[in-house]
């Protein structure tokens, strides 16, 4: 089998993850509508040693998912992919490893929050079985207006999304 194996983050992944997700970000060049608002910077390494869990691929890491918890359930906080390994099925791989951890850790569902009309956004984890919360309560609406707040809204639709975690 091929590709980088997925494995829990190690101190020494941390320090690299920032310029991995701003690389990653590059991905959604052209893929937005121009707008004055940028899109939010990197985790900083306190933040992502803060989560609830970091997954990552390869060593070094070319992708990750950083798992937090919102509303008692796994929420996935952010992918990224480097763009010289995109397209090679790594997202995917982290998403079904991030649920697979989920379903370990006893949580029923996972949610998200993603740019609608991005192929590789909400497209992609709907074929990864999530589907669109039209309207999300509690602290997933809390950070959807977060979001707004943020003006993520003025640069491309966004969407909550929730996968079931069946065992």
């Amino acid at each position: 089998m091929g590709g980088p194996s997925i494995r829990s983050a190690g101190p020494g992944d941390l320090p690299v993850l920032p310029s991995l997700e701003e690389a990653s970000d590059t991905l959604l060049d052209g893929m937005l509508p121009a707008g004055s608002v940028e899109l939010p910077a990197a985790a900083t390494g306190r933040e992502l040693a803060a989560a609830r869990r970091i997954l990552v691929a390869g060593e070094p890491p070319v992708g990750f998912a950083r798992l937090e918890e919102v509303d008692g359930q796994a929420h996935l906080e952010q992918l990224s992919v480097h763009p010289d390994a995109a397209g090679a099925g790594l997202g995917r791989a982290l998403v079904e490893a991030a649920l697979g951890w989920a379903r370990e850790q006893g949580y029923t569902s996972m949610t998200l929050c993603t740019f609608a009309d991005v192929p590789f956004n909400a497209p992609f984890y709907a074929s990864c079985g999530f589907e669109v919360v039209s309207e999300p309560d509690g602290e997933l609406a809390a950070l959807r207006q977060h979001e707004i707040s943020l003006g993520l809204d003025s640069i491309g639709r966004r969407v909550a999304m929730r996968a079931p975690l069946r065992r």
